[in-house]
């Protein structure tokens, strides 16, 4: 072995390649367990508005054990996405010692209730049409439209809120609340109190068409009379009806 010089050559470079390796180790083990470096400041990038200092600090107690290498993180992570107003969160280290914290917050659009009209549990839905729970000041909750709607059908409902909010903006009508029933029917009710019955999706005669063509009378059919109709039922292919309070 001695007198071959290329065997001799691969063998020393295995040796260095070992050595290379042992020490990489050693100082991967000696940078998990050395006690410097330790996590001494969170960074949170955006402005919150709705996540509070102290709850996020409490949502976080505990979850630092380490240091700046071997921190943990995705606990990290999926501790700050408990709160109630984090859609998703980000961890990322920041050279040496600081955790820089990625937030986004859910931004509701509309408050929530089921197809059957339970109340009382703080379900809001956010601009992604997702369902979520949290608890925001009345101030900013009387302001929101109110949605109703079967399990899953948020995202569809808040679609269509959009879409009749477009439709009644010319004569000046905006929905203050939009149901889809366990039957699928639609059902408005504007921020003057007016009802619209709008039913079920007709091939012939779409939800968004009826609705187009009550707004094209509205000034003529329903703005000049002397009493305004509490509910116009749409739900008839070519007409519609109005009644009146009682």
């Amino acid at each position: 072995m001695w007198d071959k010089p290329q065997l001799l050559n691969a063998l020393a470079d295995l040796l260095y390649v070992a050595a290379a390796a042992a020490l990489l180790t050693a100082l991967v083990v000696w940078a998990v367990r050395v006690p410097s470096l330790p996590i001494k400041q969170v960074v949170v990038k955006e402005e919150l508005r709705q996540i509070k200092r102290d709850e996020l600090e409490q949502a976080l107690a505990g979850r630092f054990a380490g240091n700046f290498f071997s921190i943990n993180l995705e606990n990290v992570r999926a501790a700050t996405e408990t709160l109630p107003w984090v859609r998703n969160a980000e961890v990322r280290r920041k050279w040496s010692s600081q955790l820089e914290l990625a937030i986004e917050e859910h931004r509701p659009v509309a408050r929530w209730e089921d197809a059957y009209g339970h109340v009382g549990r703080n379900e809001l839905v956010n601009s992604f049409g997702e369902v979520f729970t949290a608890v925001l000041v009345e101030s900013e909750a009387k302001d929101l439209p109110l949605v109703y709607g079967p399990t899953g059908s948020a995202s569809e409902v808040l679609q269509r809120y959009g879409e009749f909010s477009r439709i009644l903006a010319p004569i000046g009508q905006k929905p203050a609340q939009v149901r889809l029933s366990p039957r699928m029917a639609w059902q408005i009710r504007l921020d003057d109190g007016m009802l619209i019955e709008l039913g079920r999706e007709q091939s012939k005669s779409p939800v968004n068409v009826r609705l187009a063509r009550f707004v094209e009378v509205y000034p003529g059919a329903v703005a000049k009379r002397p009493t305004r109709p509490s509910v116009v039922d749409l739900r008839y292919p070519n007409g519609f009806a109005l009644r009146g309070k009682g």
